[in-house]
């Protein structure tokens, strides 16, 4: 039995370590960390809605971060408010009323700190099928806007004259983000997801000598962060998600106190 549910951990952290590699690098080079915070908060709303409403947790989370998403893009571009600003009201608000609605709620019937902090342990058969299946989604998806994302990070204004539709490609990646949040929180939480997408990326950066090396160098990070994390949840009895967070912090440190040239 024990077996059985840290192979089926095991795949969901691979899983989620082909999605968040790819999508990290971007979020890091494009300094979209806040962003991602803001859909990870507004996740709980989702989540509140799905109690509410008795639906499927992810249909709700991945609908109400699309909206997050979309009504995000429209704010930011009629620049009456700084982005920061925009996103820190988003966030803070997404979060709080989700914790309200559930309050409310005669019976929640949910462990709200498996949400928050999340538990890989507990993945089911369905979770990991849809894990594999985004896994698929999002890599060939980047693969096919990879020149694109290049560009727009270097410079916006040059992959406009370019050709390159800005808006949809942006869109494009904001929803992949999204998605990836939304199904990222049952292994790591809604507090800590932006975390695997963050700090595997900043310590590849520290060795990386090329956008593709980066990737590759950020998904090996986040296998290990999660092969640790795993591992100490199950012999010293600790909560996984926030496990893996600090084999990746660990990492971190450890990668950017080490000579660039080893």
């Amino acid at each position: 039995m024990m077996d059985s549910l840290m192979l089926d951990a095991l795949l969901a952290g691979l899983c989620l370590a082909v999605m968040t590699a790819p999508l990290g690098v971007f979020v890091v080079w494009r300094r979209m960390s806040y962003f991602g915070d803001s859909l990870a908060h507004s996740a709980l709303l989702g989540l509140a809605i799905a109690l509410w409403l008795n639906i499927a947790h992810f249909l709700a989370i991945a609908a109400v971060s699309v909206l997050i998403v979309i009504v995000l893009m429209v704010l930011q571009k009629k620049q009456s408010l700084p982005n920061d600003t925009i996103l820190g009201i988003f966030s803070h608000t997404a979060l709080s009323t989700g914790l309200v609605m559930i309050s409310l709620l005669d019976t929640p019937n949910v462990d709200l700190m498996q949400f928050l902090l999340g538990d890989i342990l507990s993945i089911g058969p369905s979770e990991l099928w849809l894990l594999a299946s985004l896994s698929l989604i999002v890599p060939i998806t980047i693969a096919l806007t990879w020149r694109a994302l290049l560009l727009m990070t270097v410079h916006c204004e040059l992959a406009q004259v370019e050709g390159i539709a800005v808006t949809r490609i942006h869109l494009i990646f904001s929803l992949l983000l999204a998605f990836v949040i939304a199904m990222g929180m049952k292994v790591v939480g809604i507090l800590l997801i932006t975390s695997l997408l963050i700090i595997p990326p900043a310590t590849a950066r520290r060795f990386a000598k090329s956008p593709e090396h980066m990737v590759f160098l950020s998904f090996a990070i986040s296998c290990c962060s999660i092969l640790a994390g795993i591992l100490a949840s199950f012999w010293y009895d600790t909560p996984p998600g926030p496990s893996i967070v600090v084999g990746a912090a660990s990492l971190f440190i450890v990668a950017w106190s080490l000579p660039r040239r080893l």
